[in-house]
């Protein structure tokens, strides 16, 4: 068992490290390794240095038994037995409308819908004030995951925060749409799905453009495991 005690041992590079590891095995992501872990903490904005030193943070993990690696390199997650069964362990998040992630078709409002009761185990690197889910209407991202009737949680994000090649909700005139990111030297925006049908274009705008990065992604929790 991991406990409090354990992780007040390591140092910021190390608890960044393992609780990039936590997070990519909780999302699914596969097989990771130290070059697999080293880009998704480069495109996420973690930084913890170069490759080497990802590397030489992933031998102390190791060498503290809080997580092992087998005979090809691969990463595991040493267990961690969380209580899910503390209701102090519960909160509240709350989900807002629909949000499309074909077109940009349906905008959440103010008024809540409802809250999924959510274990605050799933967001340790998160605060759960900041966080709010949408459900997806539509298959403009599902290569990364994201399915129709999913809820995907998002974290509220300063307006001014670098939002580059992240997925985000965003909210265009008063409608939400779910994509990746990009901003050109131009000051153009880019909005881009990644999804297994050729229907599904980018959104191109103009900084002059009502738009809003509502959140940035964070997590997806499949229909079938979540309740209201």
């Amino acid at each position: 068992m991991i406990n409090n005690i354990t992780m007040k041992k390591l140092t910021t590079k190390q608890k960044l490290v393992f609780e990039t590891i936590r997070e990519m095995a909780e999302k699914g992501l596969g097989e990771i390794n130290s070059y697999k872990l080293h880009k998704f903490m480069e495109r996420e904005g973690i930084k913890v240095g170069d490759l080497k030193g990802t590397i030489q943070v992933v031998d102390s993990l190791e060498k503290k038994e809080l997580i092992k690696r087998d005979a090809n390199r691969i990463i595991y997650l040493v267990d961690d037995s969380t209580q899910y069964d503390n209701p102090g362990n519960i909160f509240s998040l709350p989900v807002y409308g629909l949000a499309s992630c074909g077109e940009a078709l349906a905008y959440a409002q103010d008024n809540v819908d409802g809250y999924l009761q959510i274990s605050k185990s799933l967001f340790r690197k998160e605060n759960p004030a900041q966080l709010f889910a949408v459900k997806v209407t539509g298959d403009s991202m599902d290569k990364e995951g994201i399915l129709d009737g999913d809820y995907v949680v998002f974290e509220k994000q300063d307006p001014t925060s670098d939002f580059e090649n992240k997925i985000v909700v965003a909210v265009i005139n008063g409608m939400a749409t779910i994509k990746r990111y990009k901003k050109f030297p131009s000051g153009m925006i880019g909005l881009f799905p990644n999804s297994s049908n050729p229907y599904h274009q980018p959104i191109y705008l103009d900084q002059s453009d009502q738009v809003l990065i509502a959140g940035v992604f964070r997590k997806v929790l499949p229909v079938k495991y979540t309740s209201w």
